[in-house]
């Protein structure tokens, strides 16, 4: 069921927009219909302990020395 006033809102704005950027519009939608689908955690097992102890380690030292700290300067 559509809602009048959404339809007739949202055929304004395609209205106003370029046809290329309606295309857009209309993707995603599409995207916002079709069910999202998942593996199952049984399928995901095998990439268990796929990454290296000394490679995790480094990736934990990335993220605590980047992470939650603020650039003042970077703005």
């Amino acid at each position: 069921m559509v809602d009048a006033t959404v339809e007739q809102e949202l055929s304004e704005c395609l209205g106003r927009l370029p046809v290329a950027q309606q295309r857009q519009v209309l993707e995603f939608a599409k995207t916002l219909t079709t069910p999202v689908q998942g593996v199952n955690g049984a399928a995901l097992i095998r990439f268990a302990g796929a990454i290296g102890v000394a490679d995790l380690d480094s990736m934990s030292a990335a993220i605590d020395e980047g992470c939650e700290r603020i650039d003042a300067d970077a703005w």
